[in-house]
């Protein structure tokens, strides 16, 4: 089975083809014959070093990836009738276990984090959808702003902003965003209600609309302390990175991480329901031939991209 991973952490350029064996489903498992493997900054943190604390123990070669969309080919025991060969499915795999994640041709997830692949999406675009939905929902619960309440966004023309911004509004809040010029408009079509221009005057220019500030703020962009003077004394600011505080004026900090759903399987099929119904926008930079991963860390590293860039593996 050929896969894309690194025996040392580095730059793009450790990133090669590896020959491993084919994976078994074990208890409670699928095996996936993927065709899409989306490319996460999570993905360029396993391959910098930033998850080895996480890998204790785990000899290389490592396998990046978190993000799969393909058919399932085969079912371990004890998974039930929910999940069947043949069904085309989205998963979230665990890369840091000892068989690595989805840059690969064939890949195993617990079937608790597999669910059916959205309805008229290719595997490619759904292959963007979970990681970056789930994060952004995670994000949401963890501000708990009610109904009618409001929530500001900062990277909101990204993956998971965009997804803040829609799952936002799907739940009755109104949104405050940032974007740059050229992004206004879509991030206007993620529904925000209000768009201002991003930066350091971010905080006063949500002021300006929300004196009082804003109850919850999702920062999609890791301006962690730079943007608090945006949230209400009380409020609450969701961190993407890790970063916890301090805050001051009452204002709670809530790290995110999406290792916390996902084996939700609930919060991922329902994810995949919205974006069914059109409430999420599956968004694709540009698909690479898998061979081309190493391409594929640059143009991330570079910045820029709307959409989440794919590995094809079909």
């Amino acid at each position: 089975m050929r896969a894309i991973g690194l025996d040392v952490f580095g730059g793009p350029e450790v990133l090669r083809v590896l020959e491993l064996p084919e994976p078994e489903a074990g208890e409670g498992e699928v095996r996936i014959r993927v065709h899409a493997a989306a490319v996460n900054p999570t993905d360029a943190l396993l391959r910098t070093g930033g998850h080895a604390v996480r890998m204790e123990g785990i000899a290389p070669p490592f396998v990046p990836g978190m993000d799969a969309a393909g058919v399932i080919d085969q079912l371990g025991p004890g998974v039930g009738d929910r999940l069947f060969v043949g069904q085309r499915v989205v998963a979230m795999v665990p890369f840091t276990g000892p068989r690595g994640g989805a840059y690969a041709e064939r890949v195993v997830a617990p079937a608790v984090s597999v669910v059916p692949a959205p309805a008229g999406a290719g595997f490619a675009a759904a292959s963007t959808l979970l990681m970056n939905a789930a994060t952004a929902r995670l994000a949401l619960d963890r501000l708990a702003v009610p109904g009618g309440g409001a929530v500001a966004v900062t990277g909101a023309a990204g993956a998971v902003g965009g997804f803040a911004v829609q799952l936002a509004k799907a739940d009755g809040l109104t949104v405050v965003a940032d974007a740059s010029e050229r992004d206004s408009d879509l991030v206007l079509g993620f529904g925000a209600d209000r768009v201002v221009e991003r930066g350091a005057a971010f905080p006063a220019r949500v002021r300006e609309l929300c004196p009082r500030g804003v109850p919850g703020l999702v920062d999609g962009s890791m301006q962690t302390a730079e943007i608090l003077p945006a949230i209400a004394d009380g409020g609450a600011l969701a961190e993407l990175r890790g970063w916890s505080g301090p805050a001051g004026r009452g204002v709670r900090v809530h790290p995110v991480m999406v290792s916390d759903v996902m084996f939700d399987t609930d919060v991922l099929d329902g994810l995949r329901r919205q974006a069914e119904r059109g409430a999420l926008a599956l968004r694709v930079a540009e698909v690479l031939p898998w061979r081309e991963a190493a391409r594929a860390h640059r143009l991330l590293a570079a910045g820029g991209l709307r959409g989440r860039l794919v590995l094809d593996f079909s």
